[in-house]
């Protein structure tokens, strides 16, 4: 990512808007999209016709041009779209951050719609099943995501010692900070240990509560220059650092290729993260950590540099993860508990942590890391308030 010494803090966040989150939602997705875009453009004081710059994943349907005609935009100077899923969530802003603070644009807006939840499950297209990667997977079993991520958290059991009790302790913190949040889905809706211990097997060894939900609903944000943002409506939110990272020699979700298939690529991003930031992991007060599935998270927080190699199922011990712990993570109850959009609803719980408006608030918190898909060529991002 070019001229990243001019992009520290050069960006923020100033508005963030989302519908509601339902297994089936009536609106269609374009609807749903434009609504979350309105309100994040309400939110922050800026009229759509200023909005200059969009970007969005390569798996969202509804395109530049039918969602700039619908809200109203201007003329567009830029607009982009990232591939591979949650993976590209936190570079859709890190690409409109580098467009404004490079002069393309002055009003960005990224936006993910989705209706997952209602919707079809994406591996039910068995004619698009078997590129070449896939052919090394599908026709041995791998036909889901689940299915790959469970035999990544195997080895990772196998090789460090990690316990289905550490995997629980990554989706009690996620559904507590749900049961905070009347916006999530799993808000009213405690989970126990007896409830995970005995919940039907997904893909062995990830169990119902180890999957993410499936959601309906939308979420955007609006990035502009730091000057522009002390004259908008709310606290501004600084993107202070961004990767990307893709390894070499990278097989989507298993890593078949790579000498060690648990360094994915978080790794790659978080060198590239940090390389570029004034901080480091032992300062960052809150985490939104991208969790398709539990396993996801402890190898993030070794990917990210919380812990050594194999500590990640032991840094959730001891409420780690939960309000007051070393690391809050998922404070609006993440993908596992609040909703599934692709993992941009942690892009908009980073910017709520930041104001000091989360339902789940961390005290004082100025720093947080935003990480998109792990297991796929991924993002992150480090705000600061």
């Amino acid at each position: 990512m070019a001229g990243l010494a001019g992009l520290k803090d050069a960006t923020a966040v100033v508005g963030i808007g989302q519908t509601a989150f339902a297994k089936q939602l009536p609106e269609s997705e374009k609807t749903l999209a434009c609504r979350a875009v309105l309100a994040a453009l309400d939110d922050a004081g800026i009229a759509p016709s200023e909005v200059d710059a969009l970007a969005s994943y390569t798996m969202e349907e509804t395109d530049e041009v039918e969602l700039a005609k619908s809200i109203g935009a201007g003329d567009l100077t830029f607009f982009s779209k990232v591939g591979y899923g949650g993976g590209g969530s936190c570079a859709t802003v890190a690409h409109l951050a580098t467009a404004i603070a490079t002069g393309q644009a002055t009003v960005g807006v990224a936006w993910r719609s989705r209706k997952r939840g209602s919707g079809p499950r994406p591996w039910k297209n068995t004619t698009v099943q078997l590129p070449t990667p896939a052919q090394w997977t599908r026709p041995f079993g791998l036909l889901r995501p689940a299915d790959e991520i469970a035999m990544l958290t195997r080895r990772y059991m196998h090789e460090y010692g990690a316990t289905r009790d550490h995997l629980f302790n990554v989706a009690l913190a996620c559904r507590n900070r749900a049961n905070q949040n009347p916006a999530a889905i799993m808000y009213e809706r405690p989970l126990t240990r007896e409830m995970y211990m005995t919940s039907r097997w997904i893909s062995e060894p990830l169990c119902l509560f180890d999957n993410c939900l499936e959601t309906d609903g939308a979420l955007a944000c609006v990035i502009v220059s730091k000057e522009r943002a002390r004259d908008c409506r709310r606290r501004p939110v600084y993107v202070h650092s961004a990767g990307q990272g893709l390894p070499a020699q990278h097989h989507g979700m298993v890593n078949y290729w790579n000498d060690d298939p648990l360094t994915g690529p978080a790794w790659t991003a978080a060198r590239h993260l940090w390389k570029h930031a004034d901080f480091a992991p032992g300062d960052v007060d809150v985490a939104q950590i991208y969790d398709a599935f539990t396993a996801l998270i402890p190898l993030s927080l070794e990917g990210y540099g919380f812990c050594g190699r194999g500590e990640g199922g032991a840094f959730t011990e001891g409420g780690a993860l939960e309000i007051g712990g070393r690391l809050p993570v998922n404070t609006s109850g993440g993908g596992l508990s609040e909703a599934y959009v692709h993992g941009f609803n942690l892009i908009n719980e980073g910017v709520k942590q930041l104001r000091g408006t989360s339902t789940a608030q961390v005290p004082d918190a100025a720093t947080c890391l935003v990480t998109a898909g792990e297991g796929v060529p991924t993002s992150a991002l480090l705000l600061r308030s």
